[in-house]
């Protein structure tokens, strides 16, 4: 893992990186080229399977790390994640410390967890097995996200959970669940991220945010948020065009 992504995020460094949705590894290889210290891979929203996974990975090393929002926090799509050479996952809506405590099962070999073992990519193929073996606790990082009322509640607990590296804010399924969707600006979505955030700064925990201009995020790297992913690969196509096409005199978009 030349990218030590797990000690750069542990040891505080901004980590700013794009939202990965399409599936062609072109687009990886694209923001690795452009300079993103990481990108998101999202399996949760996005139609991305194991073995896009796998070459979207492949694509960004070792220049970018990459980094897998799994499509939820059962063993087997962290597993296949991890194998696949994910530098680290992402976890939606873990919302209680037992949750925790089994994404931190499923993606630690032991002693910390209970992690399967497998001849993949993550070990080169069997070639770097023991190795691997060695490392991957040290050098994997899980991030939970905090995206719901019952997350907040319960984020005292959840960051105390041994093996939990960040926790990646998630504002708009936050704001649906307290009824505000969309809302970003409400002062009880508002309210519901600052006790996130008073709670992390306490512990040392390292913060994320996802948004989707410069804008939306900067003011959280201004609070000491860490964990940046600006933007979305499909949106920079979308924007990009328009540009061009309204300045070429288009009016009806």
């Amino acid at each position: 893992m030349e990218h030590n992504f797990r000690k750069r995020l542990l040891e505080g460094e901004l980590l700013i990186g794009s939202v990965v949705t399409i599936t062609s590894p072109v687009v990886a290889e694209i923001l690795a080229e452009a300079g993103c210290d990481w990108i998101f891979i999202d399996e949760e929203h996005a139609p991305i399977g194991p073995q896009e996974i796998q070459t979207i990975l492949q694509a960004a090393a070792p220049k970018c790390a990459g980094v897998v929002r799994i499509s939820s926090s059962e063993e087997l799509p962290i597993k296949k994640a991890l194998d696949a050479g994910a530098a680290g996952i992402i976890v939606p809506q873990v919302n209680t410390p037992d949750q925790a405590r089994n994404v931190i099962n499923y993606s630690k070999y032991e002693p910390m967890g209970n992690r399967g073992v497998g001849l993949t990519r993550a070990h080169r193929y069997g070639l770097g097995f023991q190795r691997y073996l060695e490392k991957a606790n040290e050098e994997t990082a899980v991030i939970l996200q905090a995206e719901s009322a019952q997350a907040v509640r319960n984020i005292d607990a959840i960051t105390d959970v041994e093996g939990v590296d960040a926790i990646l804010v998630g504002p708009f399924d936050l704001s649906a669940s307290l009824g505000k969707t969309g809302k970003l600006d409400d002062p009880e979505v508002q309210e519901a991220i600052d006790k996130v955030v008073e709670i992390c700064k306490k512990k040392k925990m390292r913060l994320g945010i996802f948004g989707i201009s410069v804008e939306a995020v900067k003011p959280y790297v201004e609070r000491g948020f860490t964990l940046i992913a600006a933007g979305v690969d499909s949106n920079f196509v979308a924007l990009g065009a328009r540009k061009i096409l309204s300045g070429l005199g288009r009016q009806d978009l």
